[in-house]
């Protein structure tokens, strides 16, 4: 198994992979490729900081998630740097 490196906490990274990007991603992609083990914790951290979180079900038949641009105040601001 080989994943990413990241050079960031998991929640910054997921901000910025996921934030306005139109990607989505599973449990099973996160740790695959980056290592993340808990996606569904780390998808609780970014709706706890005000972020919209849209959950889907991918082609697979596994949930996927999508994070929207702007969050639950409309500002597009990215909130972890």
């Amino acid at each position: 198994m080989s994943f990413t490196q990241l050079k960031s906490t998991q929640v910054a990274f997921l901000e910025k992979h996921l934030r306005g990007t139109g990607r989505e991603m599973s449990a099973a992609q996160a740790e695959a490729t980056y290592g993340i083990q808990n996606l569904r914790a780390r998808i609780s951290e970014l709706r706890s900081i005000g972020l919209r979180v849209r959950k889907s079900v991918n082609t697979e038949g596994r949930t996927a998630y999508a994070v929207s641009r702007r969050d639950v105040f409309g500002d597009q601001y990215k909130l972890l740097a």
